[in-house]
């Protein structure tokens, strides 16, 4: 797990040494262990290694064809016009032979890389099989060599997260990648004559040529519906991130505009025709090979433990797995709240698992105190404070020694685990003329926590209702598309439109919704993920993303996710059976590590007060003030249902002020 970054760049109009070294700098927290640079100049076969501060002396001795020369004190070498930089948080081989930038022995292909290749040792022997040969334990050697022979077809026999550049010194081209899912990140920035790329958006920000004016569309989606990190727009105008599943490829001469390809994707037109219980063998094999798979390392291993079923379910199988060799630690925010608090569940998975727990709590004070570090690592905004805990939870790991935790993120997305599904689950049984069927689950469901008939039956409506009847009935009756809090002038200057995800035309609504959720709401979560874990130099891994489970669940009946008696997660509750304890396997709650937020935020009511009073937040121009006043005063008095309003107005602002972002008028 690392960061990386990269500049193509005209020597005249940019000097990439200085350049690179403050791009990695700025995400040093990525990677402490290590740091290395190499610098090209395309036609003339000359390269420069470098290493920096953080660079082991070890690394020095190496000898071998990508060791650095020795550390970078700001050496100039005026005709380089491409630049690799690498920061190491150090997981496997932890040996000077895992250094980055790392290349081949012929040196014509050079890779900086971030993530893990979790299946790397049977890659590595497949290709000791055609004749390579390797001089590391590392999945960067492995991985730099699976591109080597298989080019672009390497990146689906992965299993992992990665986000990656290869330079191809005789194509003279940079080849990007990233991950199925965008567990871990990639952005990238065009400007005439250049390119520059990294696992963070503020290394891009150092950068001379990249503005830091506000993208109007992305606002909106945050702003109103607290929507992030699909696709390939940012929050910032001039910064993209690569798509989750697609490759990118950069000429060095810049004649063409680089364009995202995708790689891979789920087939909603599989299916797989298998009887209940052969499906829940099928699953339980393919999930304790990921977590197997995902306990590959060469330092500390723990997880994060919310009590519910798909932490305990890790947790369970890593000590299943390995019975007495496995020093497990469990790591868990414990909320003060009673409705939200999960400590009894915790506790008894940590006693069955035979794990030392480490519990954190949290006030808002301190959530107070952390909040512009917490803004500030995340690059954009976020939707709630529930990152908070997880932020903490991260935080406890690295004080306790841990390098490495396994977290349940994309099981909810992938397994119909929220209860907003279940609408989706009515709609898809209508669709398919079930109609009593749909009445019996109906009822079933809503006697379910968190769950009410009503909002079942407008969300089931909802899915069946062509795109043209939405929009007529959110006229009527919904929440204005631009609410009294945004101000309606300016979005229309701008041309802002609502996202459309419709699902009314699929029969299938419930896998439809599914496929969205790990497309637009997926994404965001696992940058969060990614920052928190990151800001505290850990790796977080998640083992219910990879390609073959998740297709795997796709390709299954519906009602294996969600039965007939409105279980959700049917399939897995049944494969863990044996595994995790019963009283967890049988909880209908959904909480995760969630926050009291709207206690908190009454608390905090001094602060918002003053914070709504700024200039800052009388500077942008996206907000109607005397009606976010109003809205806020509402919430208040209890006049108007708590949401997420107040929580992503007060990050935009706060992030405006931290990122000095320009709302100015766009050409």
């Amino acid at each position: 797990m690392c960061g990386i970054a990269g500049i193509i760049g005209s020597p005249v109009s940019l000097s990439l040494l200085p350049c690179i070294k403050k791009m990695t700098d700025v995400i040093r927290h990525r990677g402490p262990d290590d740091e290395g640079f190499v610098f090209f100049k395309p036609g003339q076969g000359r390269i420069w290694l470098y290493g920096g501060e953080d660079t082991p002396d070890s690394v020095y001795r190496a000898g071998l064809a990508y060791t650095p020369e020795r550390p970078f004190s700001g050496q100039k070498h005026e005709n380089a016009t491409l630049a690799l930089g690498h920061r190491r948080l150090s997981i496997l081989d932890l040996s000077p032979a895992g250094h980055q930038p790392m290349c081949t022995p012929d040196r014509r292909y050079w890779i900086v890389y971030n993530g893990e290749i979790y299946n790397y040792l049977e890659i590595r022997d497949e290709l000791i099989r055609k004749g390579y040969r390797f001089r590391s334990r590392s999945d960067t050697e492995v991985l730099l060599a699976a591109y080597v022979h298989w080019g672009t077809g390497a990146l689906n026999r992965l299993v992992g997260m990665f986000a990656f550049a290869i330079y191809d010194r005789d194509e003279d081209w940079l080849f990007l990648a990233r991950d199925f899912f965008g567990i871990k990140p990639l952005y990238y920035t065009v400007w005439p004559g250049g390119f520059a790329f990294a696992s963070e958006i503020k290394a891009l920000l150092t950068l001379p040529h990249v503005s830091r004016k506000l993208n109007p569309q992305r606002a909106y989606e945050y702003l109103r519906f607290g929507l992030t990190d699909h696709g390939e727009d940012t929050l910032f105008k001039d910064i993209q991130q690569l798509p989750v599943a697609h490759y990118l490829c950069v000429g060095l001469e810049g004649k063409e505009s680089p364009q995202p390809v995708r790689y891979w994707d789920i087939d909603l037109s599989k299916k797989v025709d298998l009887p209940f219980g052969e499906a829940v063998a099928r699953m339980k094999k393919l999930f304790l090979k990921n977590v197997e798979l995902h306990l590959r390392s060469d330092v500390p291993v723990g997880a994060a433990l919310s009590g519910g079923i798909d932490s305990s379910s890790i947790v369970m199988v890593m000590r299943q797995r390995h019975e007495r060799s496995l020093d497990l630690h469990t790591f868990s925010y414990i909320a003060e709240d009673s409705s939200v608090n999960e400590e009894k569940w915790v506790d008894i998975v940590g006693k069955v698992a035979r794990a030392s727990t480490h519990k954190i709590r949290a006030s808002p004070d301190q959530l107070l105190s952390d909040l512009d570090q917490l803004i500030h690592i995340q690059d954009e905004p976020f939707g709630s404070t529930s990152i908070y805990a997880q932020y903490l939870v991260m935080r406890l790991a690295a004080e306790n020694g841990i390098k490495v935790m396994l977290d349940g993120q994309g099981a909810d997305e992938i397994l119909a685990g929220y209860l907003f599904y279940f609408g989706a689950r009515m709609a898809s049984l209508v669709r398919h003329g079930k109609v009593i069927n749909a009445a019996h689950s109906l009822l079933k469901a809503s006697k379910y926590p968190g769950v009410g008939l009503r909002s079942l039956l407008l969300h089931s409506g909802a899915c069946l209702l062509s795109e043209a009847l939405r929009n007529s009935a959110r006229r009527l009756f919904g929440p204005s598309p631009v609410p009294l809090w945004l101000s309606q002038s300016w979005f229309s200057t701008h041309g802002i439109t609502s996202p459309n995800y419709s699902t009314a035309s699929r029969r299938d609504v419930l896998r439809q919704h599914l496929y969205r959720s790990v497309q637009i709401g997926l994404p965001s979560l696992l940058r969060y993920e990614d920052r928190n874990s990151m800001a505290h130099s850990i790796e977080s891994r998640v083992p219910f993303l990879t390609p073959e489970l998740v297709q795997f669940l796709f390709s299954l009946p519906e009602e294996y996710l969600i039965s007939s008696n409105g279980t959700t997660k049917s399939l897995f509750r049944e494969a863990m059976r044996g595994i995790v304890p019963d009283s967890i396997l049988k909880r209908r709650d959904k909480i995760g590590f969630a926050t009291p937020e709207e206690k908190w935020i009454r608390l905090l009511q001094p602060w918002v007060d003053s914070l709504l009073k700024n200039n800052t937040t009388r500077g942008i121009p996206a907000l109607n003030l005397p009606g976010l006043h109003k809205t806020w005063q509402k919430a208040l008095l209890g006049q108007k249902k708590f949401d997420f309003t107040m929580w992503r107005c007060i990050n935009f602002i706060r992030w405006t002020a931290q990122y000095e972002v320009s709302h100015s008028t766009y050409p």
